[in-house]
């Protein structure tokens, strides 16, 4: 029976051995099937191509898990369409799905409801996964993609025909100004089977949709609507044939308001139509300007849009002839910032007129592998080379959670142990051909084209335990890939293959670790500004166009470095993309010839050009003697059509005079209306020098002298020997020349604001690029009148670039006319104190005060902050020294306001002493402390009202715990932090927030002092006008509110006259005037006449601020007069120290019921607010006992509220309260004790709050 079974049993074995065999075989055929009918792992980067599910159109099979990702340069988009889509059902494509990843949200598809539709991704990539399961195969999909154009140059846009639904539109963020002059340019075309003659092609209204601009067309012919009256343009247009076809044509129309014409640009032709009803139509601004109509009473037109641009000024048919697509309009443009377009509307095609020049991008193969081995050499030239791809100046897309991997070039780091040889050459012959033969015959074509060997010593202990002599090598090596057909290569299999075939190297060497890692693109970035590169591959060419080109090519290589096998950037060619400056030179000089009529928008694109050349390019004579006479030309328009560009052309001059290089010791350019001087300064012998321009004999050119006589000039500037003097070292090393522009025409000089007129030419000086002020002596200007003055009152100006929103205009300071000046010439002598005022003066007009007053503000100024400083001194030392003085809160914060004003009223006052050391770091020091100082008091003035606040008016269930440590965190940290922000957005370089400059001048620019102080405009009336106006809003309110309670209480409860009260009101006004710090609002009154008054009240009252204070909260009170009696006086001057008590008795009738008016410190208002404790308490009831109900009301009945706080118990009842309790129990002799012992300090400091 054993027998039997055995045989049984071993019967089963083999049959159950040939079924996992025929398991696995099964397994392993089916697998091959499926990976021999189809790759699904690949990377498409062809413009357009097709993809399948595997083995499509059969049966795709079990167990798959494909992954295709489809790439384009940046500007592009990728649209996937599936022409057949067949994957297994299920709820939520549990089993079988394709899975697509457009950049923003993953979905999932299976079943057939994909077929036929088409899915865009919102960047440059997208992903299609693939996933079967063990069971059930469908017939798969056949998916086609390409690639879209982003770039709106590329579309055209649709006309939306239904506006409630896909509404074409400009963004939000672009707003459009109120227009009475524009200049409308569009492309449109008209389906051929609408036969419709009633659309509108835009449609521009306000926030009611009330049309204000519009396009379109009706019976009556074609019309431009402005402001509900609409200008037929059929006259003005092409006659034969209707004008939107099936193509598109450019249409530009042009409209001016102030003539009533309305011109229309077609088809190379410009006419204009008159409309009387037009004049002075304005377009209002800030409203939405929409593609077709905005209503559905009247229909879009059926057809599509392009290139609308819009601006804001009249172009010429000259101009509008030569506009080309770079003209970009300053209002609305073609570009994807400016619109808001819904995807359904747009359209890409090839043949647009202002489409970028798309060329497609296959799978990008290196273009050079030099120096990387005659293998990869051959490879890359056996391959067909790719044209370049241009890309477009779009943002990139890409998405950031894939890795970033190159591709075709792999690193290897490989760990080999020699147990035979030493020889780093040996290893290297022999790690080379066993990696050679590890990649022969290999499914990919692959090749080593670099081995590199760093030899490494095993650690002794390793070696120990092995007990074997060996020596370990790192070997780089690099690996290429040719990846034909998309196949993806991953780098885990390189690593398996190489560990595979670890035991076929040689006898004697062992594989201890491999790495293998991509070769790394080279990142997107941009270099230079306004050129874009996408993340490339290495030894890939990179094409873009020129900025500002539509034609020229501009390129950069990623690099492979075979160091250590890495890519980096190479310099970008931009070779293609400059012009030769001279030549363009020569253009523009013809542009501006004799006779050529300029506008203003010619002279600005000149402007443009010369800025460019100066700005770029190395100057010459010859070049610089061009551009100075294409200035020149320009000089002969008139001061309208210069007045827009004016700024730029005089920088431009300037920066030429700056630039230009000559030889020998000067050099001059002289033109019609123009002349330049250029001499060189050796800084060590300067001793003067001068320059001339005269008219040259029998030409219309000037002549400019250097250091000669001046007789004939009409115009001359004489510098004086001391001119470099006060120049720091880092200036005075760098000067190396002096600059002198003369204008015979003053066209770019035009300011409005200026009542007189210009009655001389215009000369220009400079030293360098540096500023020279405050000079020992005068640098003395000569100038012709341009006719003879019969009375002359000349006024000599300099022309300040930074007036009039950095327009320039005329500014008289610093200059003096000489007496020797007459009619037919003026010499002009151009070359501080600081007062309080100063810190706010919000208008700026602190340094265009007369000398006497400067000097007047100046002295009120530091003799007042000294005064401060000692009496601020006074008040922190009374209550720092008498520690009962300074046990209520009320006291605490006087004494914080104190310590701020005593520093800020000394570094103020050290402030212009540290000026004059001319140290940079320093200067900026003081003046970040003097800011904070300054804050700090402001801050600090607000406490003193929200404690007023919580005091006088919020006595109900009012606590605060650690109340004086959140007020220091407040009062100290609030302006720390607003000086901290303000020096971290400087970018480390805080000199252009704070700085020494010069206050005090007078009128004439004479005098005044340095001064460490903020720079910066925007800083100042921020930080300091805008961070005080918010406090003294708040000290306002609090005053009010203040002092309707004290008046209101003090009516209630005495028995003074009107006399005696409105004095007591009127010192508690004052007291809480400088304790608020009211006095600082004097800054936002001193405007226009009121100026002089007004800086007189601020310097005083607020100079003096610290005095005031100590006087009337310290030096007033009874409490600090007791305190001072009894420690510092002596004889009968002195108080004993039972003496506050002793007397209590004899003196309840005689004294005040409310001091509240006198006590007006910030210690008494305090006390007086509170509420009453549990001491207080107890010492009020021996007073009394004469009603039969005290008892009651002060012991029987438990106290209203209980608060514990280091280990005080305080019993608080609203004061208020108490009293009107206790009158009726007390004659009116106990209620005035009652308010005596509420104000006194003895119980102040049990206060809670």
């Amino acid at each position: 029976m054993s027998h039997i079974n055995e045989m049984w049993c071993c019967h089963w074995k083999w049959k159950l051995q040939h079924c996992l065999y025929l398991f696995i075989l099964y397994i392993i055929c089916m697998q091959q099937a499926a990976h021999g009918c189809y790759n699904c792992r690949t990377v498409l980067t062809d413009p357009s191509g097709v993809f399948t599910s595997p083995c499509y159109p059969s049966d795709y099979p079990n167990s798959q898990a494909c992954k295709w990702i489809i790439r384009a340069p940046h500007g592009f988009i990728i649209q996937l369409t599936f022409s057949d889509f067949d994957i297994e059902e299920a709820p939520g494509c549990i089993y079988d799905s394709l899975t697509l990843d457009n950049g923003e949200s993953p979905m999932n598809l299976c079943g057939i409801t994909a077929k036929g539709l088409s899915y865009n991704s919102t960047g440059n990539e997208m992903i299609v996964s693939f996933k079967s399961d063990f069971s059930i195969q469908k017939k798969g999909f056949n998916a086609s993609y390409v690639r879209i154009a982003v770039s709106l140059r590329n579309q055209k846009v649709i006309i939306p025909q239904d506006p409630d639904a896909d509404a074409v539109s400009v963004a939000e963020t672009v707003l459009v100004p109120e227009l009475s002059q524009f200049t409308l340019c569009f492309e449109a075309t008209k389906s051929s089977s609408d036969d419709n003659d009633d659309w509108k092609i835009f449609s521009y209204t306000d926030a009611s949709s009330k049309e204000f601009f519009g396009f379109g067309k009706t019976a009556k012919g074609h019309f431009l609507s402005i402001s509900d009256t609409q200008c037929i343009l059929d006259n003005a247009l092409p006659q034969n044939a209707e004008f939107f076809t099936g193509t598109f044509e450019q249409l530009c129309v042009v409209g001016d308001s102030f003539s009533g014409t309305i011109g229309v640009y077609a088809k190379s032709i410009y006419h204009n139509t008159y409309c009387p009803d037009m004049f002075g139509k304005v377009i209002p601004g800030n409203g939405r300007l929409v593609l077709g109509s905005n209503s559905n009473e009247v229909s879009s037109l059926n057809g599509d849009i392009y290139n609308f641009r819009l601006w804001n000024f009249t172009m010429n048919a000259q101009t509008l002839a030569n506009l080309s697509c770079d003209v970009k309009g300053n209002i609305v443009d073609w570009e994807n910032e400016f619109w808001s377009i819904p995807t359904s509307a747009l359209k890409a095609e090839n043949n647009l007129s202002c489409g970028s020049y798309l060329i497609p991008s296959s799978a990008i193969e290196p273009t050079s592998c030099a120096n990387l081995g005659s293998l990869c050499q051959a490879t890359v030239n056996a391959t067909t080379p790719t044209p370049p791809t241009v890309t477009t100046n779009m943002p990139d897309t890409n998405r950031t959670d894939k890795p970033n991997n190159g591709g075709l070039f792999y690193r290897i780091s490989i760990t080999v142990f020699s147990y035979n040889s030493n020889s780093e050459s040996k290893v290297h012959d022999v790690v080379a051909e066993w990696l050679n033969h590890t990649f022969q015959n290999w499914n990919y074509t692959v090749y080593v084209v670099n081995i590199s060997i760093q030899p490494g010593t095993i650690k002794e202990a390793v070696r120990e335990k092995r007990n074997i002599d060996s020596k370990r090598f790192e070997v780089l090596a690099l690996l290429v890939y040719n990846a034909t057909n998309n196949i993806n290569l991953e780098e885990q299999d390189i690593r398996q293959k190489l560990i595979n075939n670890n035991e076929s190297i040689a006898e004697g060497y062992r594989l201890h670790t491999v790495e293998v890692d991509p070769v790394e693109k080279c990142l997107a970035e941009e270099n230079p500004p306004n050129y874009f590169w996408p993340d490339t591959r290495p030894t890939v060419t990179n094409f873009t166009f020129c900025h500002g080109s539509s034609v020229q090519i501009a390129s950069r290589t990623c690099y492979l470095g075979l160091q250590n096998y890495t890519s980096y950037w190479g310099q970008p060619d931009l070779r293609n993309c400059t012009e030769n400056a001279a030549d363009i030179a020569n253009q523009l000089l013809n542009l501006t010839g004799e006779g050529q009529q300029l506008t203003s928008d010619k002279v600005n694109d000149v402007v443009q050009k010369l800025k460019k050349i100066v700005n770029d390019e190395e100057i010459d004579e010859s070049l610089g003697s061009t551009v100075v006479t294409i200035f020149s030309n320009i000089l002969n328009s008139s001061d309208s059509v210069l007045a827009a560009s004016s700024s730029e052309a005089l920088k431009t001059i300037d920066a030429l005079a700056l630039k230009i290089q000559f030889t020998g010791p000067s050099m001059s350019i002289s033109t019609r209306n123009l002349a330049l001087g250029v001499s060189s300064v050796n800084s060590t012998s300067f001793k003067g020098s001068s320059f001339s321009v005269s008219p040259q004999n029998n030409a219309s050119d000037f002549q400019i002298d250097f250091d000669k006589d001046q007789t004939n000039a009409i115009a001359s500037v004489i510098l004086p020997p001391s001119l470099l003097k006060n120049l720091s070292q880092d200036d005075f090393e760098v000067i190396s020349r002096a600059q002198f522009t003369f204008f015979n025409k003053n066209g770019l000089f035009q300011d409005a604001e200026t009542p007189g007129n210009l009655t001389s030419f215009v000369v220009a000086c400079s030293i360098g690029n540096i500023t020279i002020r405050d000079l020992q002596e005068y640098v003395k200007i000569t100038i012709k009148h341009t006719k003879i003055q019969e009375d002359p009152k000349p006024t000599c100006v300099f022309w300040d670039m930074a007036k009039n929103g950095g327009n320039g205009g005329w500014n008289p300071t610093g200059c003096k006319v000489q007496a020797d000046s007459n009619e037919n010439e003026t010499v002009c002598l151009c070359n501080h104190l600081t007062h309080f005022g100063v810190l706010m003066d919000l208008q700026g007009t602190a340094t265009e005060i007369d000398a006497q007053n400067t000097k007047i503000l100046t002295f009120i100024t530091y003799i007042g902050c000294g005064i401060s400083a000692i009496f601020s001194a006074a008040t922190l030392l009374t209550y720092i020294a008498f520690e009962k003085l300074r046990r209520d809160y009320p006291s605490k914060i006087l004494m914080n306001l104190s310590t701020a004003l005593l520093f800020l009223n000394l570094t103020f006052l050290l402030d212009g002493w540290i000026a004059s050391f001319d140290i940079d770091g320093l200067c900026i020091a003081i003046a970040a402390l003097l800011h904070y100082f300054l804050l700090a008091t402001f801050t600090w003035m607000g406490l003193e009202a929200v404690h007023m606040y919580i005091a006088l008016v919020k006595v109900f269930n009012t606590y605060i715990r650690r109340y004086i440590l959140k007020f220091c965190i407040i009062g100290w940290g609030l302006p720390a932090l607003v000086i901290a922000i303000v020096l971290a957005s400087t970018n480390k370089n805080a000199s252009r927030v704070y700085g020494k400059e010069l206050y005090g001048r007078d009128a004439t620019g004479q005098g005044g002092d340095d001064f460490c102080w903020i720079k910066n405009k925007v800083v100042f009336y921020v930080t300091c006008a805008g961070y005080f106006g918010i406090m003294f809003l708040l000290n306002v309110a609090m005053f009010v509110v203040v002092m309707v309670q004290i008046c209101g209480r003090n009516g209630k409860r005495t028995n003074r006259t009107l006399k005696e009260e409105i004095l007591r009101n009127l010192r508690s006004v004052v007291s809480l005037t400088f304790l608020l710090g009211m006095t600082w609002g004097f800054a936002f009154f001193a405007w226009g006449p009121l100026t002089l008054p007004f800086l007189y009240l601020f310097s005083i009252f607020n100079s003096l601020q610290g005095l005031f204070i100590f006087v009337f909260h310290c030096a007033m009170k009874e409490n600090v007069q007791k305190q001072w009696r009894r420690h510092l006086c002596c004889g009968r001057f002195r108080l004993a120290d039972n003496s506050d008590w002793s007397k209590t008795a004899t003196n309840i009738i005689k004294k005040s019921s409310d001091n509240l008016g006198k006590s007006l410190s910030s210690s008494s208002i305090g006390s007086n607010s509170t509420y009453l404790t549990s001491k207080s308490k107890s010492t009020t009831n021996t007073y009394c006992k004469r009603s039969s109900h005290t008892e009651n009301i002060f012991v029987d009945k438990p106290p209203s509220k209980f608060a514990q706080e280091d280990g005080e118990q305080t019993s608080i009842i609203p004061v208020h309260q108490v009293i009107d309790k206790v009158k009726g129990y007390c004659n009116s002799h106990s209620d005035n004790f009652y308010k005596n012992i509420i104000m006194s300090d003895t119980f102040s400091h049990s206060t809670k709050f």
